[in-house]
């Protein structure tokens, strides 16, 4: 399934929520799915069965890869969230929604559905996305942001950078690792060490694009050694690092040909 980038509709508000955009399309009717662990919340609308019906889910950030064919996509958009927005924006804590795929309505009600109706009734992409934005914009100036969401957000950009130690972080936030620990957790659904596991998979997965020396993308990753890379893509993927670059090709976007 070919993933193509989708420009952001113009709007004050998306591009502070979302880090990326784009849109899929099936090749022979089906799609093969893949989401590796990335401590994301994607919002996924898709379009079924020739355009004759759809839906909209929330994907919440994963413990383990998902690999699975999926047949009947027509077209599909993805909008993943950046880290810490799953209370203001979608009104529950992010580790409700852990390994889970919920429907937007099961979470804002009745407007959520609407959104999927409207959605459906869009003629294009950008038509799409100002929609989105505009339903996302308003969820946005009509609910609270907790200061624990702030504080997650500091967090990733910490972990996603150099920082490696959870208590390290909690230091130079100025707060103690236990209260770090809870505000990332309901905030980005996994908890910091396990997001930072995340980052050095992600890491590491990048890293094959352009080398196989797998001693050399252990240590440019964040890994003590080869063994703690491989003992993590066993736990967070299910397959050594060699079986899984030998896997059957996939595009590599978050939750393309999921079901609700």
């Amino acid at each position: 399934m070919p993933r193509t980038r989708v420009p952001a509709a113009p709007t004050f508000s998306l591009s502070r929520f979302v880090e990326d955009v784009h849109a899929l399309v099936p090749i022979g009717g089906s799609a093969r799915h893949e989401r590796l662990p990335d401590g994301r919340t994607t919002l996924v609308f898709r379009v079924l069965e020739e355009g004759r019906r759809g839906d909209l889910c929330v994907v919440g950030p994963r413990t383990q890869a998902l690999f699975k064919n999926a047949p009947d996509i027509v077209r599909a958009l993805i909008l993943q969230f950046k880290p810490g927005w799953a209370v203001p924006l979608l009104g529950v804590a992010a580790n409700a929604l852990t390994d889970r795929i919920v429907p937007l309505e099961d979470l804002w009600g009745r407007p959520g559905g609407d959104l999927c109706f409207e959605l459906l009734a869009a003629r294009s992409q950008p038509e799409v996305l100002d929609r989105v934005s505009r339903a996302i914009a308003l969820r946005a100036h009509q609910t609270f942001e907790p200061a624990s969401a702030r504080l997650a957000r500091r967090a990733v950009h910490l972990l996603e950078g150099d920082a490696v130690r959870v208590e390290t972080v909690a230091e130079q936030l100025g707060v103690t690792a236990r209260h770090l620990r809870r505000a990332f957790t309901e905030n980005v659904g996994i908890g910091p060490k396990d997001f930072a596991r995340t980052v050095r998979l992600q890491r590491a997965v990048r890293m094959t694009a352009t080398s196989r020396d797998w001693g050399r993308i252990a240590v440019d990753a964040g890994y003590y050694d080869q063994a703690h890379l491989i003992a993590d893509f066993r736990e967070l993927i299910g397959l050594t690092p060699g079986a899984y670059m030998k896997r059957p090709a996939a595009s590599p976007g978050p939750a393309q040909g999921v079901r609700c």
